[in-house]
Parts: structure tokens; sequence; C-alpha cells
């Protein structure tokens, strides 16, 4: 029997705690949003102060979530990872938006040369579910999964059209507990009156159809929005937003020529909902609640049983799993019904699920467990903590490089961790090499189909260069096939290294990590021995990271 949640931190409270409620998961949760409001990193007595937790449940809490995956002890520092970022890819999964509109927004975007947002009400607020930004000085600095206040942005008004008295009730409350909007960080604290006349801005939206931001959340940004509505119910599915700078428009710029725009983009959404294909086939089964037994048993003490096989819980939803009974829940984690419903019971108390009748569906909140920093995340960032295991693992400099955007007959190094020896490669990130003569060049150069036309002139750097181009084509045909490229000194003399791709979603190669030494230190028989199942085993982990932070956001490869 699970004991009542107590001494739970002020920052979740959401009423009187069910007897059924998880302690350890409620806790688990408000490590988790301390680390998603410090950006992602926080040490681990930064949690302890600002939780109000003893250092002890912090250190037990962060060993649990590093072992699921969720956080990476640095140090005296937890950091959230990607893959925490499959419990918000389970509320869009399950919601589908994102997957059907989004490339409506992104179309509109290009067109318009301006950001491009989606946003869902959150109770008395908004978060985003899709963001088209643009590359520009002044340009929008939202993420997704970021809380906004109604009354300070374009769609709040939209989505408040629909509000019932309990929600007026609690939008009052709100205001009145907290004047100056600290409660979301994601904005400048208010220093004003702003969104003292919402509920007459709500009347003009409700009559217009669309709803404007006149610098309401700080001074230089405008937007104009328009509701998406489902064709099954009518009722607000998103808010499509147009967002700029008044340094390139005006609010009334907005209406008079933005606005014809956003409503065509949102016909056509509203057209893609309506023929929306069925959902797809709901996943198997989880190995996940026999993962945390057999975790349970090697780790004792420091391993949450309880903490973890609640986080999975939110795992259970996702396209075609959008509402869930009871049983399905425990079906599909592999969990006892009992340890589902308890866990199903903590999360409709802090706001993370909602009960209809039988059913159980994710709410947006979801999205507050480490999105919306995390959203942000690059490919150098992601591969980093792993490129530095392996330059351990191996004692030698290891090094992510992507082809260069401009020529793609060079690579650029994005990410390396360097090994402490007298003789070394002297490379830093941003380093520019040519393509052919290196191991990441090669694998990459093997997975593009112009690689014959990128790569023209192949200039002998040392005796051992290959320069031929029919053996060039032969070395590249070797290398797609066994997967992997060996170089011996075609670079550099003295110089070997050894490369594997790193993969995206959809299979194709876009960067490549490698193992750089001196001659002397391996042979090249040893590096296909000992090194590339280290190569493999890190390229893995990164692609992993990558498919998760990948399903709903750009990652930067840059």
């Amino acid at each position: 029997m699970v004991a009542p949640a107590t001494n739970v931190p002020s920052v979740l409270d959401g009423g009187p705690v069910p007897a059924e409620a998880v302690a350890p998961l409620i806790r688990g949760i408000a490590v988790l949003r301390q680390l998603t409001e410090a950006g992602g990193t926080l040490s681990l007595s930064g949690l302890e102060r600002a939780t109000g937790l003893a250092r002890s449940t912090v250190d037990r809490i962060t060993a649990t979530l590093a072992r699921m995956g969720y956080v990476r002890l640095d140090g005296r520092d937890a950091v959230l990872t990607p893959r925490l970022m499959e419990l918000g890819n389970a509320y869009l999964a399950a919601l589908r938006l994102p997957a059907l509109l989004d490339a409506h927004a992104d179309a509109l975007a290009d067109e318009l040369d301006e950001s491009v947002s989606l946003a869902v009400g959150d109770r008395d607020g908004i978060r985003f579910i899709h963001q088209a930004t643009r590359r520009r000085a002044m340009s929008l600095s939202f993420r997704i999964g970021d809380l906004l206040p109604a009354e300070r942005t374009a769609p709040g008004p939209l989505f408040a059209t629909e509000w019932t008295p309990a929600d007026w009730h609690r939008w009052h409350e709100r205001r009145t507990a907290d004047p100056a909007d600290l409660g979301f960080p994601a904005i400048p604290p208010r220093t004003d009156d702003s969104g003292a006349d919402f509920e007459a801005y709500v009347e003009r939206a409700r009559v217009t159809g669309w709803a404007l931001d006149d610098q309401l959340i700080e001074p230089g940004l405008v937007a104009v929005s328009v509701p998406v509505r489902d064709p099954r119910t009518g009722r607000v599915a998103c808010v499509a937003s147009v967002v700029s700078h008044t340094s390139r428009r005006t609010a009334t710029d907005l209406r008079e020529d933005l606005l014809p725009r956003l409503r065509s983009t949102v016909a056509a959404m509203e057209t893609e909902l309506r023929v929306r294909p069925p959902a797809g086939t709901p996943a198997p089964p989880s190995g996940l609640a026999a993962w945390t037994g057999a975790s349970k048993q090697e780790l004792g003490r420091e391993f949450i049983e309880s903490l973890a096989r609640g986080l999975t819980v939110l795992t259970a939803f996702g396209e075609g799993r959008a509402e869930l009974t009871l049983t399905e829940v425990a079906r599909a984690t592999g969990l006892a019904r009992a340890t589902a419903r308890r866990a199903l019971i903590t999360y409709e108390h802090l706001g993370y699920v909602e009960a209809h009748g039988r059913t159980f569906t994710l709410t947006p909140r979801v999205l507050s467990l480490g999105f919306p920093p995390l959203s942000h995340t690059s490919l150098p960032e992601i591969a980093a903590p792993h490129l530095a295991e392996l330059a351990g693992r191996v004692d030698e400099s290891a090094s992510l490089a992507v082809l260069s955007g401009d020529t793609g007959a060079e690579i650029q190094y994005t990410a390396r961790v360097a090994t402490r020896r007298i003789v070394s490669a002297n490379i830093t990130v941003g380093t520019r090499l040519p393509a052919y003569p290196t191991s990441m060049g090669r694998v990459l150069l093997a997975d593009t189909p112009e690689a014959g036309r990128q790569v023209r002139d192949l200039a002998p750097l040392t005796p051992h260069t290959v320069t031929d181009p029919v053996a060039f084509a032969r070395v590249l045909a070797q290398v797609r096939e066994q997967g992997y490229a060996v170089v011996n000194e075609e670079l550099e003399e003295g110089l070997r290294s050894i490369a594997v791709p790193v993969r995206d979603r959809t299979g194709r190669v876009v960067a490549a990590v490698n193992v750089a030494m001196h001659t002397t230190r391996r042979t090249a028989e040893q590096c296909v021995a000992e090194v590339l199942p280290e190569l493999y085993g890190t390229a893995s982990r990164i692609e992993g990271e990558l498919r998760t932070a990948g399903r709903f956001t750009r990652v930067p490869l840059a």
C-alpha cells in the first residue's frame, strides 16, 4: 500500500491530496518542474532548496530519473535529457494536431516570412504545440510547451469565448493571487494593468472571430490569431497565430495585410481535420513495468520504483491512444490495475490527466515536464555527453561532424571531446576539413547520391590519399555496404580515424561520429575490433535521443 502524499511542495498544490495519491510520484514531478523552470540544469543543492525536499530524497529521485534516462547527473548538477521529451511526445501524439497541421503552419511562415504558432488552451492560460520561427535578431523566442496567461496573448481571448463560469472564477482568483504573473516564467513580469479589460477583449473576439495582441506580452511584440475549430464539435481545437515585431509590422498591418491569409490557412487546417485519417495502430504493451522491477532489484533503496512506474503511465497514451480506460492503461504499461489507478489519481490531482467517465486523457500540462527547454536542443548538445563517455572508454578523441551547408564537399566539426595526450589532432568545434580524405566525410558522402558531383578535386594531401575518382567511388561503395569508414593517413601522415553514421527518424544520415588517434596507438584492425563497437553504441544512443527530440520539434544539426 502506498502511503499518502505528505510534505508536497506548494508549487504543485492542487488542493487536498487524495489519500491514494503516490507521494514519490508527486515529489518526482516537483523535481522535474523545478529543473524545467531552471532551464534544464540545476544543482542538487538547488533542487533541495527549490522543492523543500530533504537532500536524501532529492538524491534518490534524481538517481531514479537518471536510471530512466530522463536526467543526467553531471558532477553536482542534474541535467534534463532529450529522452524526457517522450512524456510530452505522448501528449502531442495523442492530440494529433501538430502532425496534421504543422505543414500548413510552416508553409504560411515561409510565405509571410513571419513566425507562425499553434497553441492550445490550458485552463486560464495557453501552451504552444508548434512553432515555425524565423531566424532574425528580433524574433519569437517562445518554445513548445511554454505557458502564457490568456489575457496577455492573442490566442487567449479566443479560447476564453468557451470558458465556463468556473473557468472565469479561476482566472479572477489567479489574477488576484499573482498580479505580476510570476507564475509564468516564459514572459516578463506584468508591471501595468495589461489584461484588465480582458472580458471586453473576449467579447470582441467572439463577434469578430479573431484576436490581436498589440504588445501585451512585451513592447514590440504583435500577433494576430484565428481559431481552428474541430469540424466534429465546432469547438476551438487550437489557435493559429502570426507573430511579428513592430520594427517590421504594426498591429494594423497584421490585421489588414496578414489576417486574410491566416484565415485562408486556418480554413485549410479545418479541412485537414475534417478528412483526417484514422489514428495509427496502438503500440504493443511496453516492458517498462518489468524493467522497473529489475532496476529496483539492482539498485535497491536508491531506485524509487513507484516514481518510475508512475511516470510510465504517461507513456501509455499516444497516437491511437488518446482516451484510455484504466484497464487499457494497465495493459499498455504492464502495470497492475491498482498501481495504474493510483498513478492516474495522482496525475488527475496535479492536473496532468482528466477523467471523462471511465476514460482518461492527458492535458497540455504534461508539456511542462521538461519540454520547453529541451525543445531547443541541438544535435551537438545531444551528442556531447555521449562523446565524452566514448572518449573516456577508448581513451582517444571523439568528434561529431556534418557536411557543410554551402558546398557539401567539406565537413564541419560541431562537437568534440579531446583527450589529454602529448600528440593529438589540433581540431576545434567549427573546424572545416575536406570531406573526401576523412572518415566522417566518407560516411556522410556514402549516403549522399550527389557525392560524385560534390567531390571533384581529389588533391593528394599525403602520399596515401585516394585521388582517382573511380577508386574513390569504390571506397564510398564499400563504406555504404559495411556501415563505417576507416581512413589511414590520407588527411595527415600519422593520423588514423574510424567513423560511423548518425541517422535521423527517417533513416537519413545527418551526421557522423568518429574516433581519431595517432597510428602508433592502434592498428586499423584494432580500430575495427576495439573501437567500432563503442562507436556503434554511441551512435545508437545519440540516434535514440535524436528520434525522441525530433518527433515534434526541429533539431538543429549545428
